[in-house]
């Protein structure tokens, strides 16, 4: 009796194998949100909001419950590497029983309770590994969602702050639009004054009272794409408040010494590969574990209970019950069920296989072309800096012309107007450029750009 009582103990010895805690800790949630790399910018309005969103956007909220989901998923299948333990009772009456025969010995009809209380334990000895390929597979599984969970942070992250920045630039072109369409004004006042001095033609005065037009339904349409940016943050930061606070165009600073060629290496750590990758080692202890399905199975079980037919009797020496033994079991036909789940796993694995190599292709893309825009916005900015600077001269010379009678009112106006525009397309890239490195830290998988060494 003592040795069958140590087979069940045993059985609930913890095997070989042992779970981790997959949680994610705070470190985790921290290197997603990468605060250190929006410090860079210097902007305290976006980085409180940025922590908004990591607190209230439902998309990351509904990322964070996938791993959760995923981590019960393979606490789950880590089960299976575990003993089992139940009970299953059974308490019944047989009123009308039917005569047996025990050879030459007639029992004849009888009439008695039954008292059934077993203890059971089991527990499939994982001889060849394969519920342990099953629980790995599990693990890459989760680790593949936490890079889904990664991803999402990435993307919404930089989603807001392009919107964030754009936002900014509307304030800027809505002022300056503004500031053009009054001046327009005074040039159709002008021009309406020349018209009627006869000093010029019907046509040029109908071409500024056209152009007035214009810029007023431009106007009208950073109006909209402003309305439009401020309701899409509003959904981003779940919030309902009319005021999205923000930083003044003029205290934003474009991004320097930002490395404009980086190594390869840099896809490897895109949230998009990574998932591949976790995916490819999930599908590969996929097949290994299907190869394992043909091999036998061996269970050790054990019961150790009460059997009686009076309840009087229950807990009587003569009602104990201890059995114990090893169940080989094989499947000597299933329909080719396994061969064809085996083959299914092979194809999901050359699936997998293609979509990591593609994974790396389509990385080393999006980096390419995001440092070509990145480098081109640059550039942009920088000659339209250069040009912003020639039109305020021509400006200034405009307004000394007129000092000395050899310029009109409408050239100044002009020269002005010229200068206004030149503004507008100072402001559009100056945010495109913050607008490329934001891109370009998307594309390589949310990383501090300056913690990149150079090629």
């Amino acid at each position: 009796m003592k040795k069958i009582l140590l087979i069940i103990c045993l059985l609930f010895i913890n095997p070989v194998f042992s779970i981790e805690d997959t949680a994610l800790n705070a470190a985790d949630k921290m290197e997603y949100m990468n605060l250190n790399w929006w410090e860079n910018f210097h902007d305290e309005y976006l980085n409180t909001h940025l922590l908004t969103l990591y607190e209230k956007n439902y998309d990351l909220q509904n990322a964070a419950l996938k791993v959760k989901e995923n981590e019960q998923m393979v606490k789950m299948q880590f089960a299976n590497e575990l003993p089992s333990l139940n009970l299953s009772g059974n308490i019944n009456r047989d009123f009308q029983a039917p005569r047996e025969l025990f050879g030459d010995m007639e029992i004849p009809k009888y009439s008695q309770n039954n008292y059934y209380l077993p203890l059971t334990a089991e527990y499939e000895i994982d001889i060849w590994g394969k519920n342990r390929l099953y629980t790995k597979s599990k693990k890459e599984q989760l680790e593949a969602v936490k890079q889904a969970e990664r991803a999402t942070y990435i993307s919404l992250s930089a989603a807001f702050a392009v919107d964030y920045f754009n936002l900014i630039k509307a304030d800027r072109l809505i002022e300056i639009q503004d500031e053009l369409i009054k001046l327009q004004e005074d040039i159709v006042s002008k021009t309406l004054a020349k018209y009627k001095a006869g000093l010029c033609s019907v046509n040029e005065l109908l071409g500024q009272e056209k152009f007035l037009t214009l810029l007023k339904e431009e106007y009208n349409i950073h109006l909209q794409a402003r309305e439009v940016l401020i309701n899409s943050i509003k959904v981003y930061l779940v919030k309902s408040d009319k005021e999205i606070e923000r930083n003044n165009y003029k205290n934003v600073m474009p991004l320097t010494g930002v490395p404009s060629e980086y190594n390869s290496a840099i896809v490897e750590n895109r949230p998009d590969y990574l998932f591949e990758e976790a995916n490819l080692k999930r599908t590969g202890f996929d097949v290994r574990a299907a190869k394992r399905e043909f091999l036998p199975s061996f269970t050790i079980f054990g019961q150790i209970g009460l059997n009686a037919y009076t309840l009087g009797s229950l807990f009587s020496s003569p009602s104990r019950m201890l059995s114990a033994g090893i169940l080989p079991d094989i499947d000597l036909f299933s329909g080719g069920r396994k061969r064809a789940f085996l083959k299914m796993k092979k194809l999901e694995y050359e699936e997998a296989l293609n979509n990591y190599q593609k994974a790396y292709l389509t990385g080393v893309k999006e980096v390419n072309s995001s440092l070509v825009e990145y480098k081109t916005s640059v550039k942009n900015y920088d000659e339209t800096k250069k040009r912003i600077v020639l039109e305020d001269k021509i400006y200034s010379l405009a307004k000394d012309k007129k000092q000395i009678g050899a310029a009109s009112d409408l050239d100044v106006l002009f020269a002005k107007q010229l200068y206004l525009i030149t503004q507008k397309e100072e402001a559009s890239s100056k945010i495109n450029s913050l607008i490329a490195v934001i891109g370009l830290y998307k594309a390589a998988g949310g990383v501090n750009l300056y913690q990149i060494e150079k090629l």
